[in-house]
């Protein structure tokens, strides 16, 4: 028997409900992924490469390496289909240290950074309309905008719609991804179909663009920025119903449904707007939409970004509190975090101290790019990191059952682990004072291990 099933759990903490289907998991995939990104970077690619056509190559090359990445998580999370996902997989391979780190990292950064900053976008999204104008005024008597503190609001509007349950939370993922895609597709008719757009568009370019190898690498790193979040599911597997099924369809499928409605949205914008217009727009397909339908577009177009980035929110709050939770199972993080609410089967203490970390971020940084530039490099770390598994785990446990194996093994999971490894290394060269701070506060983990381990003993193995 042994020589046929995954590793077994060893010891009995309280497991989090298995409630999620395949189309609520394939909705974490899709929700979590499109936000506001679609409808931002084709301005920044443009000015990076100058062309059309190198714009779309781009968007092929990243969404083709966030497809093996997902492929190769999806052999990691259907074999180990755990709540943690990377925290489980990294630390049956490299330890509890590195688990921990990439836990730390994770609680104390990465997803209170990227709840900052998905907050953030979509109060800015939302000033765009006359009726929140005043979301950029101060607080009378307090240091703060009104942004800050409406962000603050919606974080903990959905933090406690996933202390309801991740059953409510998945629901909510599902309708309103629906609704998203949607949205998105009614965007693309609406160009395609106005007289004023031209096929000439898509041969037009800018002379001005940075261009050359480092121009596409940009562009590159635009685009895996806006294939972002498809890891998430994985953190949640724990609560998948028949994970070895549905996580690769999830992970797989859903990557392509992003790709296509990535690549109709571009089109759509392009169909509209020359080069040299996408270029200077701050919000190109807000832009394409007003040349479409005037005022009206632009407002259709700003709502539809703002309840994209509202989807994008629930799956990044739900999948975050499950790290903690899961090392705290482990005994690598305080025990409280593994506190399972009795009513309503959630992790609530790891919610409630993500909100927390979240809300501090928002108090302190007001800025939506002090909150993304905080996320970005400890991401691409432990997307490498994490792929490198799939090569040991062949090697070490050929016993374990693999429902789905990553097609083109080694070579598809090893791009994947070398496109990381640049992402890392332009991070560093590019924006090298946030890549050294994302450093020390990763390592700032040790000294709370240590702290961990001296009072709470030894850590247990639960998967």
């Amino acid at each position: 028997m042994s020589q046929t099933v995954s590793p077994q759990v060893k010891s009995s903490p309280a497991d989090l409900p298995r409630v999620l289907g395949a189309s609520q998991a394939t909705a974490i995939v899709v929700g979590t992924i499109i936000g506001s990104g679609i409808f931002l970077v084709p301005r920044e690619m443009m000015q990076d490469v100058g062309s059309s056509s190198l714009v779309y190559l781009a968007w092929i090359v990243g969404g083709l390496l966030s497809l093996f990445g997902a492929m190769t998580y999806a052999e990691l999370g259907a074999m180990l289909p755990y709540a943690g996902g990377e925290y489980v997989y990294l630390r049956g391979v490299y330890g509890d240290s590195t688990a921990f780190l990439y836990m730390w990292t994770w609680f104390a950064v990465a997803k209170p950074a990227s709840i900052a900053a998905v907050t953030s976008g979509l109060a800015r999204t939302l000033g765009v309309f006359p009726a929140f104008h005043w979301l950029s005024a101060h607080v009378p008597g307090l240091p703060l905008l009104w942004s800050q503190v409406f962000s603050i609001a919606v974080t903990w509007l959905i933090t406690g719609l996933n202390c309801l349950g991740i059953k409510k939370a998945g629901d909510f993922q599902l309708v309103f991804t629906v609704l998203k895609g949607i949205l998105i597709l009614i965007v693309a008719a609406f160009c395609f179909a106005s007289a004023a757009g031209s096929w000439g568009n898509f041969a037009t370019g800018v002379p001005s663009a940075m261009g050359g190898f480092n121009g596409f690498m940009a562009a590159l790193i635009a685009t895996l920025w806006a294939y972002d979040g498809w890891n998430d599911l994985t953190m949640v597997a724990g609560e998948v119903r028949r994970p070895e099924r549905s996580l690769p369809v999830a992970l797989i499928g859903g990557l392509f449904i992003v790709g296509v409605l990535f690549m109709a949205t571009n089109a759509a914008i392009q169909y509209i707007l020359p080069a040299a217009r996408i270029a200077v727009s701050e919000r190109p397909a807000v832009a394409a939409l007003s040349v479409v339908a005037g005022a009206r577009g632009a407002g259709f177009v700003a709502a539809a970004m703002a309840l994209s980035i509202f989807v994008t929110l629930n799956g990044t709050i739900m999948s975050g509190a499950r790290i903690p939770f899961a090392a705290a199972r482990d005994r690598l993080f305080f025990p409280q975090f593994a506190h399972i609410h009795p009513r309503f089967q959630s992790p609530s203490t790891s919610l409630v101290a993500q909100g927390l970390l979240s809300t501090v971020l928002l108090l302190f940084l007001s800025q939506f790019q002090q909150h993304f530039d905080l996320a970005v490099f400890a991401e691409w770390l432990f997307y490498m990191l994490t792929a490198t598994t799939v090569f040991v785990y062949r090697r070490r446990h050929p016993e374990y059952r693999r429902p789905y194996r990553v097609w083109g093994y080694p070579v598809l999971p090893a791009v994947f682990v070398l496109s990381a490894a640049v992402v890392l290394v332009s991070s560093y060269a590019t924006n090298w004072k946030v890549s050294l701070l994302g450093t020390a506060l990763i390592l700032i983990g040790l000294p709370v291990l240590w702290l961990v381990r001296r009072r709470y003993g030894a850590s247990i193995r639960t998967v």
